[in-house]
């Protein structure tokens, strides 16, 4: 499917819960108690159906995002439902890797080709400070990742001034250890408006800044290492490489955007950084045709803007947690 600006939209990134076992900083409000009931998840069945009609529409990459997606006890039914369609030609995966490690293998299984891993620090009490979580689990994870033989495993770093800024070089040189890319990522306003100020915010300019002090940095450009808006550079002399999303900074970030996401509760968002919305969850559970389906996607598609509003004092409606990574 092309959108009105002419971009081919074929990436539904699917957030199976908004549950998560982590309470980062820069995903879930302090004290937020605002999940869905369980009962208004989309169910396994529902997931599959909404995905073969993305495949009829010419979607053919999906992402299973939460929350986070390992504490929900069917993904696995799920991952599996998703790579029977024949249509489907890369299923991926995100997780914060708490769970990781006893999953790996199974879901490699599934046919999951790749897995994204948020890793934010290795210093374990800057980790505890970010996620409330415990470094050791993510780190056995993604060994365990390694392990299973995906094609690539990513870690994501969202980069916060004051936090875990002294934690880039490090990160950089656990990438190279293990031969994995290693994406720096802006902060954005996706829990509340005042999450994102100056005093926090460490661009990825900033970063590459820092970087080039230690190492040179060599723009990867004979190879695409996935579907986003990363700029990737292979580090001269450590190996690494690191990628940049600056979607603050980076003006031509949604130029060549191609993904939609559909919410744990049946919504599908166009765009990650704009409120608008079309219910799925209605149309499934009161029978809609696949044709009323068909509209329903074609509507969101419709609505898919050419830029997200973050750099215009965005003003979220609900979190990170409950849109989908």
């Amino acid at each position: 499917m092309n959108d009105q600006f002419g971009r081919t939209v074929d990436y539904l990134r699917i957030s199976v819960t908004d549950r998560c076992n982590e309470r980062c900083l820069y995903c879930m409000p302090e004290g937020y108690k605002g999940w869905e009931a369980q009962r208004d998840h989309l169910s396994a069945e529902e997931i599959l159906r909404v995905v073969r009609m993305a495949t009829e529409l010419g979607f053919r990459k999906f992402r299973l995002t939460g929350g986070e997606p390992l504490v929900r006890s069917d993904i696995l039914e799920i991952a599996r439902g998703i790579k029977n369609f024949p249509e489907v030609k890369c299923l991926l995966l995100s997780t914060n890797g708490i769970r990781l490690a006893n999953l790996a293998q199974p879901l490699r299984e599934t046919g999951i080709r790749a897995v994204n891993v948020s890793l934010d620090a290795l210093d374990p009490k800057i980790y505890k400070q970010i996620t409330g979580g415990d470094v050791n689990s993510v780190l056995r994870g993604i060994h365990a990742a390694i392990e299973a033989g995906f094609e690539t495993v990513k870690l994501n770093c969202v980069l916060m001034r004051g936090i875990n800024e002294q934690e880039i070089w490090p990160m950089v040189l656990f990438a190279a250890e293990h031969g994995l890319p290693l994406r720096f990522i802006e902060l954005m306003p996706l829990t509340r408006t005042d999450v994102l100020t100056k005093k926090n915010f460490f661009p990825v300019g900033e970063a590459m800044q820092l970087l080039s002090q230690r190492d040179e940095l060599i723009p990867v450009l004979e190879k695409k290492l996935g579907h986003g808006p990363a700029k990737y550079f292979q580090l001269k002399h450590t190996g690494a490489t690191v990628g940049f999303i600056g979607a603050m900074t980076n003006l031509h970030f949604c130029e060549t955007c191609n993904k939609m996401r559909l919410t744990a509760d049946g919504k599908i968002r166009p765009c990650l950084g704009q409120h608008g919305e079309i219910d799925l969850r209605e149309a499934l559970r009161n029978n809609a045709s696949d044709e009323r389906l068909r509209e329903l996607f074609l509507e969101a598609l419709r609505q898919k803007p050419m830029e997200h509003q973050f750099r215009d004092n965005y003003q979220p409606s609900r979190p990170m947690t409950a849109i989908g990574g």
